[in-house]
């Protein structure tokens, strides 16, 4: 392709990006999605507007390359290109506008309310949680897997987000000097400091703390366990950043979740926000972080009732040094029956 060519193709890009966002709803909701990725639902209450209105918006800025859209059982999300031109714009907004402020506003509210759902079902079940996990996976073999991507050597702080009744600090007693478990349900805290106390770990704590926002300076960590906590979250994407930001260069990063799923039924009966994650997702979301996917692993469901359960995967990624390099290169991937 010629350099005119690519020019003329450059520009019918940039001026259909333009022509997308020459319209104030559909700038509202490019700079909603800057912040993080929304369903149609979701944009329906941050706008108040109608969902087949949103949709045709949402339909326009599809073709026009500025969004892209990806299914999650019966959701779809929706999140921004990858696009210099749409960079460009964002740069170029006045982030004090007053309506954009109502609109994050109604976002904040919004995430506050789908986590205060989460939180209550974790209130109701606290006592019973570990059983009722077991329901849909089997721990022992998650277990298993978790300790060998650990490895045996001690790490000084190890931070677990999202630590529930402290399972992950039990587990991997003895791989670290110091662990601090963190968790924003104090129900759940109160299982796991009585865990800890029965086991009488005093090289582990826990505390109180908000996953999005936590209370620890940047490059602490050498090791954070995020444990089937992600598909609990309205926004993964910002949770990881947060993990990324604690970590030293160095310090990994291990998450274990479930794979793509279409149990919709989770979403109500298990307080799911997420049906899953792809490895694409989850090391996109690792390299925005100056983090690279270095190992992945997948337990496959096993028994008679494979339909029913869940595939469990476990992405381990290490913090970077150098700013700017390929975070996705080199990925290790092993595939286990049995959880």
């Amino acid at each position: 392709m010629s350099s005119e060519v690519k020019n003329e193709h450059k520009l019918s890009t940039g001026l259909a990006v333009l022509r997308a966002l020459a319209e104030s709803t559909r700038l509202r909701i490019v700079l909603l999605l800057a912040e993080r990725e929304l369903t149609v639902k979701d944009l329906t209450l941050i706008l108040g507007q109608s969902q087949p209105r949103i949709s045709r918006h949402l339909k326009l800025l599809y073709e026009a390359g500025v969004i892209e859209r990806y299914r999650e059982g019966s959701w779809v999300y929706f999140r921004l290109t990858d696009s210099t031109w749409i960079s460009q714009v964002l740069k170029g907004f006045d982030r004090s506008d007053a309506e954009h402020g109502r609109d994050l506003d109604r976002l904040s509210h919004l995430r506050a309310e789908q986590a205060s759902q989460a939180q209550a079902y974790f209130e109701r079940n606290a006592g019973d949680w570990d059983r009722l996990r077991s329901l849909y996976i089997d721990e022992v073999a998650v277990d298993e897997v978790i300790s060998a991507a650990i490895g045996a050597q001690e790490v000084d702080l190890m931070v677990d987000l999202g630590t529930g009744t402290g399972h992950v600090l039990e587990l991997l007693s003895g791989r670290y000097k110091r662990a601090l478990g963190i968790d924003v349900n104090k129900s759940m805290l109160n299982y796991a400091r009585a865990r800890l106390d029965a086991q009488r770990d005093g090289g582990a704590q826990v505390r109180h703390g908000d996953l999005y926002n936590l209370s620890l300076d940047d490059g602490r960590a050498d090791l954070v366990v995020m444990h089937q906590v992600l598909h609990y979250l309205s926004d993964p994407a910002s949770a990881i950043r947060e993990a990324g930001r604690i970590l030293r260069p160095g310090g990994r990063l291990l998450v274990v979740d479930f794979g793509p799923h279409d149990l919709d039924y989770l979403r109500e009966e298990f307080a799911h926000q997420r049906l899953g994650f792809s490895d694409d997702q989850m090391a996109g979301w690792f390299a925005d972080s100056q983090m690279q996917v270095a190992e992945m692993t997948v337990l496959e469901p096993s028994g008679t009732r494979r339909s029913e359960r869940l595939t469990v995967a476990l992405w381990m990624g290490q913090k970077m040094d150098v700013v700017g390099i390929d975070t996705r290169r080199s990925i290790t991937m092993r595939q286990v029956e049995g959880a």
